[in-house]
């Protein structure tokens, strides 16, 4: 999972790294067409075109690609791709994801494991779904049906290719 989550975040890096060189030579190449750009974003915004231009100038001035950055391509430093950062995030929650079901399969009585590994599966799942909703101020209730319920399908799939290959009962 941390390998994927690095390469796939790697990719993505890669293509902001190629947008940010394609505004550096563009600002090089047509230096008034990439400001009328600039303009005709901060004008798109609600700005009067007197206003757009006079920002798209003043913020050029100081850092034409920074500005162009941010206000054409969506980048900030705080939205920039870290592959380390996703890695590192992507093993610890998905060690501590599996370890959910791995105590209920350790805590259950033998006939009842695959009851227990997918019931705590599922609470564990809606109760995550619960805490992303309420840490990024979305509404409760559809987060946790989300969560819960492609975590149900996600099982379902699980157990089937399981059992395709006998590995399940």
């Amino acid at each position: 999972m941390a390998a994927g989550e690095y390469v796939s975040v790697s990719s993505q890096a890669d293509t902001e790294a190629a947008d940010i060189e394609r505004e550096r030579l563009a600002l090089e190449q047509s230096p008034h067409d990439e400001l009328r750009e600039l303009a005709e974003i901060y004008e798109s915004r609600g700005m009067t075109r007197e206003t757009a231009w006079k920002a798209a100038a003043e913020v050029s001035q100081h850092d034409a690609l920074a500005a162009h950055i941010r206000d054409e391509i969506g980048l900030t430093e705080a939205s920039a791709a870290n592959p380390l950062q996703a890695a590192v995030t992507s093993a610890v929650t998905f060690s501590l994801g599996a370890a959910v079901p791995l105590l209920a399969a350790i805590v259950a009585p033998v006939s009842m494991v695959m009851v227990f590994v997918m019931v705590s599966t599922l609470i564990a799942l809606a109760l995550l779904g619960g805490i992303g909703a309420k840490a990024g101020g979305a509404p409760l209730v559809p987060a946790v049906t989300r969560v819960a319920i492609w975590g149900m399908i996600a099982l379902g799939i699980t157990a089937g290719v399981g059992r395709l290959f006998g590995v399940a009962a």
